[in-house]
């Protein structure tokens, strides 16, 4: 008999361990995907479509909480816990529950989920959400093209819409975000590289999603999320670590299976971060990954109306995933602010409306920031609602992308721009010219006679 199965997940590495592990595979029977992290992604299914002949219904996504329910309904053999951005002891603690209520505990990843692509793979991933895996994605995007090389960039999954029609989506154009209603957290990962002039790919299933993306590039960029590893076999990975958060990358999961995988290691934000938080980060590579290449970093900061800032009194809008699961107090907005003379810094908390209270209820130690959550049209309506009830003279918006392209801020507002820059060398460029080799350009003809 199939064993019964329940797949823990939020919307990402459980529906890709599902489709590459068991979509097809006779000996088990998975009963339900489990849901938390993103909001409203409970109450569907994983489509019949996607979900393969031996689920002709689909399967239930249903949430969190009915896990032990669920195990003991459907008789469950086995759990797979299928999500990221989590300390060790919040792994376990799920664990011992699930084992508790009579079922097994597992986790999958690593090379048995990793697929093949024809073509060489740069993956870009991190030991925790908000370590600047974007901007490292877009240096390394940059370096690549330098050589004369066609990168496509494919994104760790963010399906929360209809699955079945997100299966395998293409971004050229910013036309596209609108076409495939992107949300705000999609925008801000797929709009620096198209302004860049690289394609991306995203979705559910990414077997099919590597092999159109193959049909177009020289390289595939894979451009992880959270602290997720790799859903393809990397020629070269390149994990992000964060001295702001020492010691994460040896206690969180799955980062620290990055720190442990990684060809190239980037230490960022070293402009911001304290000299004992760079030494322990560094102490830790030298312990768990000694023959990795070790590149510094910073995130350097810049602002278009820095007139906004200087002795007024500013509402800080910073990127949603680093503040609530990465757990991050402060982001890029909170260091313009002071780097720009800021007076005070405007706590959002009496002003918030809808899901952005219940944001704040969830997540208790983001303090006087707001997180740019937009998960759903409701979710962005209540955000533009909690920005313009602020009672502030300036807005500063930390997302990386445009946020009054979406929303209708009534407070003046400006927007901060970082990127990643190495300190010395090696560099990126140095490092991927070693391993690809740059395109050798064919030497001018002499026009002399």
């Amino acid at each position: 008999m199939a064993k019964n199965v329940i797949i823990m997940g939020a919307a990402g590495r459980d529906f890709h361990n599902f489709n590459v592990l068991y979509r097809d595979n006779k000996d088990v029977n998975v009963v339900a995907f489990t849901a938390t992290q993103i909001p409203d992604i409970e109450g569907r299914k994983y489509p019949a479509v996607l979900a393969g002949k031996l689920y002709p219904k689909g399967i239930p996504i249903v949430e969190e909480a009915q896990l032990l329910e669920l195990i003991k309904k459907h008789k469950v053999d086995e759990v797979i816990f299928s999500y990221s951005d989590v300390p060790y002891h919040y792994v376990m603690e799920k664990a011992a529950y699930v084992m508790s209520a009579g079922a097994r505990f597992a986790v999958e990843g690593g090379e048995p989920t990793m697929i093949k692509s024809t073509k060489p793979v740069v993956a870009v991933c991190a030991i925790r959400t908000g370590c600047g895996k974007s901007q490292t994605t877009r240096r390394v995007a940059e370096a690549l093209q330098a050589m004369g090389k066609k990168v496509v960039a494919i994104r760790h999954p963010m399906p929360y819409g209809d699955l079945a029609k997100q299966a395998v989506q293409r971004f050229a154009t910013l036309k596209d975000l609108d076409k495939h209603k992107c949300t705000i957290e999609e925008r801000e990962e797929y709009e620096p590289h198209i302004m860049k002039g690289v394609v991306v790919y995203a979705g559910v299933d990414y077997e099919a999603i590597v092999r159109e993306a193959e049909k177009e590039a020289d390289v595939i960029l894979w451009d992880g999320g959270n602290n997720d590893m790799s859903f393809y076999k990397p020629d070269v990975q390149i994990t992000v670590v964060d001295p702001h958060r020492p010691g994460h990358e040896i206690s969180y999961y799955p980062g620290q299976n990055n720190l442990l995988l990684a060809d190239v290691i980037v230490i960022n934000k070293m402009d911001s971060a304290d000299p004992e938080g760079v030494a322990e980060v560094r102490a830790n590579i030298a312990e768990y990954n000694p023959t990795a290449i070790v590149i510094d970093a910073a995130s350097p900061i810049q602002v278009d109306k820095p007139e906004l800032i200087r002795g007024k009194k500013v509402l800080v809008v910073e990127d949603g995933p680093t503040l609530t699961h990465g757990e991050m107090q402060f982001g890029a907005g909170v260091v313009a602010a002071s780097k720009y003379g800021a007076a005070e810094l405007v706590d959002p908390r009496p002003f918030t409306v809808g899901s952005i209270t219940g944001t704040f209820e969830k997540y208790q130690d983001i303090g006087i920031l707001l997180p740019a959550m937009g998960y759903g049209d409701q979710q962005v309506k209540d955000l533009e609602a909690t920005i313009n009830k602020v009672k502030c003279d300036a807005v500063i918006v930390a997302t990386p992308i445009d946020l009054t392209r979406i929303l209708k801020i009534k407070h003046p507002n400006t927007r901060v721009y970082y990127s990643l820059q190495e300190i010395g060398t090696p560099t990126l460029a140095t490092v991927l010219g070693d391993h690809f080799g740059g395109e050798k350009k064919a030497p001018k003809k002499s026009t002399k006679k």
